[in-house]
Formats: C-alpha cells, structure tokens, sequence
C-alpha cells in the first residue's frame, strides 16, 4: 500500500511538472532543429564554394591543355570539372518526380562535400527548395548548368582530338577563344549563385531566430494556461478512462473471435456474442458454470481430450495457438476446427482469471483442401496434373520392388491440336480437351489414373494390367477420340491421338527413365503416321534405339555448348588437266568425346537429323570453318586453298534465314565466296526440290559453287538433275570401289560422267583407294578423285598443310604410273 501511495504521489508531482517539462523539451527541439538547418545552409556555402572553385579551376586547366596539350591538364580538369558535375546530378536527382536522395548523397560525395554535411543539405533543399529566399540560389545554380555542360563537352572533345594527334594550331586556337568566352559567361554566374545563397542564408538565418522567439514565447505562455487548467484536465482524463473502459467491451462483444474471460477458479466470466455462437450457449445461462461442462477440446492429432487446459492458463502458462490443430465439441457433440489462444489475467503479480479466444478454422480448412485439390488437378479438365501423376507413378515403381507385378503405362498426345487452337482460338482448343478428357475418362477402369499432363497431352497408369489389356484399352482410347467429331463455330475438325504404351514390370527402372521410355513410344506412334498405338516393353531393340537416339540429343547439345565439335579436311585431287592454284579439299565434321577421342558423323548425325539438330551443326560448322580459312589465308600465303567443300543438311537450305547466316559469314570472315563449295546430297535436294533451287541460286549469285553429293543414289536423279543448277557432280562411292570388278557400276561411272560432260558439270569420284581405281576414272574421263588412296582426313587447324597437288592427265605431263599414295 506505501508503494502504491509512493507511485501516485510522484504522478502526481509530474502531473504538476509536465507543462514546463515540455516547454523546455519543445525549446530544445527547436533549437536543435536551427542549428541543424544552420549548419545546412553553411554546407551549402561551402558546397558553391567547392562548386565555383570547380568551374573555375577546370576552365584554367582547360586552357592549359589546349594550348600545351599536356595530359596532366586534362587529368586536373576532369578532376575539377566532376564537382560541378556531380553537383549537378545531385540536384537532378532529387528534383525527380520521386527523389532519388541516395543517389543524391552520392553525387554530393563525389562534389567533394563532408558526409556528415550531405544529409543536411538535401533536407534543406527537399524542405526549403520553394522557398524563395532559397529558390532564387537555385536558379542561379540552374543557369549556370548549360555552360558548365559546355564545358565538360569540350574538354571531352578536345580530349579525342588532341589524344589521336588531329589537333592543328588553328583547332587550339578555335579552343582558347571557346574558353576565354566560357570564362566570361561562367563568372557572372558564379558570382550570382554565390550571392543569391548568401542572400537566402542570411534571410533563413533570421528567419530561424523569429521563429526561435515566437515559439518561446507561445511555450511560456501555452505552459501557464496549462497549469491552470491541471485540474479540469485530470477530471477530464477520469472520464476518458471509464469510456475507454465502455469501449472495450463494446469492442469484446463486437470482433468475430470468440471470447471467454473466467474467474480465478476457471468458471465462465465474460463471453462476448460470437463466443455464444461458437460454444452454443446463452451468456447468462453459462455464467458462474465451469468450462468443461460447456465444451471439450479434442487433439485431432491424438484424437483424445485435453481436459487441463484450463488449469494451465490459471497455472500462469500461456496458449499461443501454435500448437497441433483442436477441435470443440458442444455439449450435442457437434464439433468445430478451432484453433485456441489463453493467456492468465494478472492483478498485482496474481491471478486473477484466464481470457481465452477461439478462431473458427472451419473456412481454412474449406479453403486448405480446396488448395490441396488444386495442387494435384488440372484447372480445365479438373484431371490429376502431372505432378500428381508423377507421384502416383513414383510410387508404383517403388512398389514393383516388394511385390512384382505388370502396370502399363500410356502416353497420348492429340494430332493436329495446334490447327484448332490456330484457327479458331483458345476456347475452342480448351472445350476440345474437355470432350476428350470426358472420352478418354469413360473408357478407362476406375483405378486408372488419367492425368493432363500439359497442352495437349495425357498420360494413364495402369496398375496390375498385362500388355493384352492394355493393348485393348489403348485401342478403345483411340476409336474413342477418333469418334468425337468436334464442331466449333458451325466448323467440324476430325479429331484423332497418338498413344505410345509400355509396360512396367522392372523395379529398377527410374522415374525419368519410364516417362522418356513412354514419350518415345508416343513419338514413333507419330513418327509412323499418327492416329496409332505403338505398344513397347523396357529392353525393345526399337525403343533402345531411340532411347540412344534421345541419349545423342543431350551428348550434341553438350558437345555445341562446350565446342567439342572437330573439323578434319581430306584432299581432292585433279585427274585431268588443271590450272587452278591451290588445294581442292573437303571439310569433314568429327565429334570429341569426354575423352578427347574422335566419333565419326555416321554414330551423331541421324540423331541429328531426327531430332532437328542439323541447323545447329551446320551453322556451326560454316562459322567455324570461314575462322580456320581466315586464318589459314593469313598464316599460309604459300599454301593456298583454292576450292573448300563444305557439307550441309536437307534442313539448313530449308531454313530461309541460313542464306543471310552464311552471307553474314562470309562478311565477317573475310572469305572469298568463290572458295566455298556446298555439298548437298542428292536424297535431301530432291526431298524439297524447290527450296534447293532457291538456296543454290540464292548463293550462287555472290560468287559460291554447290556439289550434288552421292550422285546416282537416287533413283531419279537424272530427271531431277536439270533443275538443280550444281557445279559438280560427286559420283557416289558404292559406283566407284567396285568398278574393276563390276561391270554395272563401272557402266554407272560412264555414265554419270557422260551426264556431266552434256550438262556442263565437273565430276568427282569418291572411294578412290587404289591407284588402278584412279587410272580408270582417269581414261573414262572423270576430273576428280577422293578417296583413302589419294589422301586421308586429317585436322584441319593452324598448322594444316595440303599436299602438293597431283595431276594424273596426260595433258599435265604426269606420269600414269605415279603412285597415288605417299
């Protein structure tokens, strides 16, 4: 009780004391607040002192450099120049739409201002810019921003012209006049910002004082009308304590929470009206009664009663409402998803009573599980989603582990989707992934799992099916989407899925390695034509074969990435009568393995080919190919190259962007055109006949020659020949290495070459591996041989050096014994 009466008596004493406290408190602030906004102002003098020693000294530096040209000039006048520079952009940062204060801070920095003083003087300027006292300063500090701009140009131009040594004695003196002429306009302008700031400090200085005086002033007199009305306002304050106290329990029975106060002996107290509606009880018939007889937590964890909360919370212990999730049960046995918060009510460090609050978590859970459904369904077609059909699968294979069994796995992919989302937009592409998730629903068991696994693609996990089964199901899948006829807009659109299946029995199979194993399957399903079922087991030859094609996909991705990719060149060489200076070579493409060893093209390039990675390669062969001859020109000027073949794919000169690539090329390389030669085989050119055409012509026009590769492999190769505009024709090899013994290839050597001479042609022959194979291509007529008996492929780097060339015709004067191979 004498601690209490101590406690009031020094309120009171304050009660007394408190206005004249604040009078000095107020004084002080506003005192602290002149001061600050002095040593504000004189930052700011100092600051256009800084600033107009910066104009002025760079103007003289500047002139120094102009007329001596002297590096050590330029140097102290960027130093120079950068105050008013930085102070510029200081200013422009904070009169920004939004102020940019830390890029002002550090514009004021670089100025060559203290940074105790930056913070200063960009309160000041935010507070104090529309003042006019202080905004005429600032316009005086605009104006000078042109010239001090001008300047910092042409101490820049003057910089360019004078470091390349292009400056004449007239340019320097052009110069000095610039400068003398810039001094003259820039010193009025200092002068009047330095006056206009000495005007605006001494204005806000007195200004500081009036206002230091009022204040004093209203405070005296606002601290003795205080006083004497201590009294009424300590009534005054009574009163608003007892409304206050109104209030809150207005506000108690007004919030949501349900609220329960009870006694020390953990009887009912207080509950407010959503508490009555939570535990179903009337406030006066449950007053006075125990908490247990009007509801009962249950742990939904433990599913058991928690009969000694109450006692906790009285026992001084605090429930945050972070513990395992609760329900209420009422006394009918209804019950709540509740989650409870008590705390133990103290009067003098004692309890007195508990306050628990219950929030109803009845929409949470709602909405938890209205999530947790979202999480794991597809949106549009309210189907499992990929994620949980990954997981379902997942756990599938996990469980061929423990006990064995045969599951099927599908993969559908629609044909032709993208016409009808192209045509007739997105919602008729969605209402047709409805129909066919509701098709493909119905004809499943009710255990399979059917998921959307994005775009237009499904997927069904079949467990404990044997391939007949889902052979059938596939099969049903597919009549049933075949026969849905969807119509949208008045327009019909034939419908029809590709279904790839494979069956699932081994335990060791990974997750990626059954999804990559059924995505193939649905791939080959396209690739033979679509609307089909292609029906595979883990280990087909088939499927392994395209599980390595996959495999080639990555390893060529890698290799493009990590510039694995070689280039080797193999001589050709003439057999008749040659003028042309310099080597006739091909370019041949190699693969370096992790281990630096070499993969020939035929293991990479039908993957490639397959899954459209022959652009890639092709691209970067040209770019790779044009930077060695580049260097090769430079670095060999003895050893020319004088015709480079290069091979490219049916897919590059289908591409109409490649022309320009290799234009491009040619442009940044250096490269002559009418070195390149482009090999393209015969199969791909007469695939696309006409864009073959255009990509030959096209380049043709600047200077390039194009070979028709393995020339007579096709069986209309004549007829097609005349409309592809060559320059060689390349005799494909399975003619050439057997003609000695082979009376038809040889005859398909005469003619071929007899083609060549009616159309204008050069041929060459490949698979040249003997010297008796070179001497007959030689008297049927034929200009060139390649092959392993003439040269082999070798890298094609710096250091390459082909060999000397050979002539086999009589008209050369070359030996027709000569042997072919060093």
């Amino acid at each position: 009780m004498t601690r209490l009466r101590d406690i009031r008596s020094r309120f009171r004493l304050f009660a007394l004391l408190w206005p004249f406290i604040a009078v000095v408190l107020v004084q002080a602030i506003i005192a602290g607040a002149s001061l600050y906004t002095l040593s504000a102002v004189r930052a700011y003098v100092a600051g256009e002192s800084a600033w107009s020693k910066g104009q002025k000294d760079a103007i003289y530096s500047l002139a120094m450099y102009a007329s001596t040209g002297d590096e050590h000039y330029h140097h102290r006048f960027q130093q120079t120049i950068a105050v008013p520079l930085a102070d510029r952009q200081a200013r422009l940062a904070m009169e920004q739409p939004v102020p940019d204060y830390d890029a002002a801070y550090d514009s004021f920095r670089r100025a060559g201002n203290h940074p105790e003083d930056i913070p200063g003087m960009i309160w000041l300027f935010r507070y104090f810019r529309d003042v006019s006292y202080l905004s005429n300063a600032v316009q005086r500090w605009i104006d000078a921003d042109p010239k001090i701009l001008e300047v910092a140009a042409l101490g820049e131009a003057m910089h360019q012209e004078i470091s390349s040594n292009r400056a004449t004695p007239d340019m320097r003196a052009d110069w000095s006049r610039k400068i003398q002429r810039l001094n003259g306009d820039t010193a009025p302008l200092a002068d009047a910002f330095s006056q206009s700031l000495g005007r605006g400090s001494r204005a806000i200085t007195n200004l500081l004082l009036s206002v230091n005086v009022i204040t004093a002033a209203l405070l005296i007199l606002l601290a003795i009308r205080r006083t004497g009305n201590l009294l009424q306002q300590r009534q005054a304050f009574e009163d608003a304590l007892n409304a206050e106290r109104e209030r809150a329990q207005i506000t108690l029975a007004s919030i949501g929470q349900a609220v329960v106060a009870t006694d020390r002996d953990g009887r009912l107290d207080y509950m407010n009206e959503a508490a009555e509606r939570l535990l179903d009880w009337r406030g006066a018939d449950a007053r006075g009664k125990p908490l247990d007889q009007l509801f009962r937590l249950m742990n939904e964890e433990a599913d058991q009663e928690d009969r000694g909360f109450v006692a906790r919370v009285l026992a001084g212990e605090a429930i945050d409402g972070s513990g395992v999730p609760q329900q209420l049960v009422r006394p009918d046995l209804s019950s709540v998803a509740i989650s409870l918060v008590g705390a133990p009510l103290y009067v003098e460090q004692r309890v007195v009573g508990a306050v628990l609050v219950f929030h109803d978590r009845t929409k949470e859970q709602e909405f938890l599980a209205q999530l947790s459904w979202q999480a794991r369904h597809d949106t549009l077609t309210s189907l499992a989603n990929r994620f949980e059909f990954e997981t379902r699968l997942s756990a599938s294979l996990e469980g061929l582990a423990k006990r064995p069994s045969t599951h099927a796995l599908m993969y559908l992919d629609l044909d032709q989707f993208k016409i009808v989302n192209d045509t007739c937009g997105h919602a008729a592409g969605d209402e047709l992934l409805r129909k066919v998730s509701t098709a493909l629903r119905q004809n499943l068991r009710s255990g399979d799992l059917l998921a959307r696994l994005g775009g237009d693609e499904f997927g069904v996990l079949m467990e404990n099916c044997p391939a007949e089964l889902a052979a059938c199901t596939g099969e049903r899948l597919r009549k049933a989407v075949e026969e849905l006829h969807f119509v949208w807009a008045g327009r019909a659109f034939s419908t029809s899925v590709s279904i790839g299946v494979v069956g699932l029995s081994d335990a060791s199979m990974t997750l990626e390695e059954t999804l990559r194993s059924v995505d193939i399957a649905c791939y080959m399903a396209k690739d033979k034509g679509r609307n089909r079922i292609q029906l595979q087991q883990i280990g087909d030859l088939e499927l392994e074969h395209r599980l390595g094609e996959m495999a080639w996909v990555q390893r060529l991705r890698e290799a493009l990435e990590q510039n694995r990719f070689r280039i080797y060149a193999q001589e050709i060489v003439p057999l008749q009568a040659d003028e042309t200076t310099g080597a006739h070579i091909e370019l041949l493409i190699r693969l370096a393995d992790a281990d630096n060893n070499m993969i020939p093209p035929g293991a990479f390039i039908p993957a490639a080919e397959r899954y459209g990675l022959m652009p890639l390669i092709d691209r970067w062969m040209v770019r790779s190919a044009f930077e060695r001859l580049a260097v090769h020109k430079r670095t060999q000027p003895d050893n020319p190259i004088a015709i480079c073949a290069i091979n490219l794919s049916g897919a590059s000169f289908g591409d109409d962007s490649f022309v320009s690539y290799v234009l491009e090329q040619f442009v940044r390389s250096g490269v002559a055109p009418s070195t390149i030669c482009f090999e393209i085989t015969e199969t791909s050119a007469i695939a696309d006949l006409d864009s073959a055409a255009r990509f030959i012509k096209a380049l043709q026009a600047h200077g390039c020659r194009f070979s028709l590769d393995d020339f007579g492999s096709g069986m209309s190769s004549f007829s097609y020949l005349k409309a592809l505009p060559v320059d060689y024709l390349k005799i494909d090899g399975g003619f050439v290495k057997d003609m000695l013994v082979d009376r038809i290839d040889r005859a398909m050597v005469e003619m071929i070459q007899h083609i060549g001479e009616v159309t204008g042609k050069r041929t060459i022959a490949e698979f040249v591996e003997n010297d008796d194979i070179a001497m007959a291509l030689r008297d049927i007529g034929v200009d060139y041989a390649q092959g392993y008996g003439i040269a082999r492929p070798q890298p094609f780097d710096d250091g390459y050096a082909a060999g000397k060339k050979r002539g086999f015709g009589r008209a050369s004067g070359a030996n027709p014994n000569l042997p072919l191979a060093s």
